[in-house]
């Protein structure tokens, strides 16, 4: 509702994960150049970790839209799946058939695959996201996808994606074999408020800002202040930030509004008698 108020194209600051608005930070930075490191360089497994609403999400999208042609991939994001769900949600992503009988018959379509997709020098890729919820034995038959595998190199190289608990979960004893797979390891961390500055700014202009809109430095420190550099509570309070100057017809944005903003998304904010 204040798009034309503001000047905009679109939102600025939806929570949905669109790689399009995707600010790299050094740390996303780093953390993009390991996951492409470790599916270039075939190195089977690769860990990403980070708090809720750091932007793994949306950073494994910008991953595959990083990739070069010659790399097919398949990206799960329901991780609450069964043993047989999660192999035909692979099948399925990949392009093959889902419907083969069993998970035999799946792993032998997915092997065929592999193999053929080795001939033609391609590289397959496979990113699980909150791969935390996977409960040990769905783990395990994805180490068993990894023994898929030439006498030089993997064929297909699994991203894990999650939260800090999936740290915690691969150091159970029984994952041990997968635990010693993983090649490249990296966790994301919140931004800093020189990175929310930036992270404010770059989202107005891929949004179309015309320039009227303007966010005081004390303002920018309260965001900072609030969300703890989470990118997902940053878009939070500043959508609901951009509603209140709306709402009192102003265009500029400061410390005293975000922090009102902030207090009325986590119910700090009185209601009147």
């Amino acid at each position: 509702m204040y798009l034309d108020f503001f000047g905009l194209r679109e939102r600025p600051f939806s929570i949905t994960a669109d790689p399009s608005f995707l600010y790299l930070s050094q740390k996303h930075r780093e953390a993009l150049s390991h996951m492409v490191y470790g599916v270039r360089e075939r190195k089977g497994f690769i860990e990403i970790t980070g708090e809720v609403g750091t932007g793994k999400t949306t950073l494994c999208k910008a991953l595959l839209r990083h990739l070069d042609p010659n790399t097919k991939t398949a990206l799960v994001l329901q991780s609450g799946l069964s043993e047989l769900q999660l192999l035909q949600a692979v099948v399925q992503d990949f392009g093959l058939n889902p419907m083969a009988s069993n998970r035999l018959n799946l792993f032998t379509q997915l092997n065929r695959f592999l193999l053929d997709e080795a001939e033609r020098g391609h590289n397959v890729v496979l990113v699980i996201d909150e791969a935390q919820n996977l409960t040990s034995r769905l783990l395990e038959q994805i180490r068993m996808l990894s023994n898929l595998e030439t006498d030089k190199e993997k064929l297909i190289q699994i991203i894990l994606v999650g939260q800090p608990q999936l740290r915690e979960k691969l150091a159970q004893p029984e994952l041990e074999q997968l635990r010693q797979r993983i090649g490249v390891r990296y966790h994301m961390m919140p931004l800093d408020v020189d990175d929310v500055r930036t992270y404010i700014e770059h989202r107005l202009r891929v949004a179309g800002s015309d320039g009227s809109l303007t966010w005081t430095e004390d303002g920018i420190e309260e965001v900072y202040r609030c969300s703890k550099g989470i990118p997902r509570l940053i878009n939070l309070v500043c959508d609901r930030s951009l509603l209140a100057c709306y709402v009192s017809r102003v265009k500029r944005v400061d410390s005293e509004i975000v922090r009102h903003s902030y207090q009325e998304i986590a119910g700090e904010v009185a209601l009147s008698a």
